[in-house]
């Protein structure tokens, strides 16, 4: 069975200080990408393991405020998805009011700002 182990990454002023608690190791790098690769020796010798012998787990010490940033920034990105699939359901809509009234797919284009290709795209009939 492969042993989990968990670093937690905290950023110092120019570097990521890492630390693992269960195997009492401590080391630092400059980019948390690197941050596994930095503990794998040191967690390997104190814990007599071989390094594949493990996973590591790196847990980032973020400000508090992150998580609340990146959920807003998701519920914006929700609603913006929301609103472009709104907006082409009325494009297509106004498009195939014109159809209907007898409009060519050129003269659609010229009034919506689109090609007569991308009108016909919107006209479903």
């Amino acid at each position: 069975m492969i042993r989990h182990v968990t670093v937690t990454a905290t950023r110092g002023t120019k570097e990521w200080v890492l630390r693992s608690v269960e195997a009492g190791a401590v080391s630092r790098c400059t980019r948390l990408s690197q941050a596994a690769d930095a503990m794998r020796e040191a967690i390997a010798n104190r814990l007599g393991l071989p390094q594949d012998g493990f996973v590591i787990e790196v847990v980032p010490v973020l400000p508090g405020s992150f998580e609340a940033e990146m959920a807003a920034a998701e519920e914006c990105r929700r609603a913006a998805h929301a609103a472009r699939s709104a907006a082409a359901a009325h494009w297509r809509a106004a498009a195939q009011v014109l159809a209907d009234a007898g409009l060519s797919h050129r003269d659609i284009g010229t009034l919506m700002g689109f090609s007569h290709q991308r009108a016909g795209q919107l006209v479903v009939g």
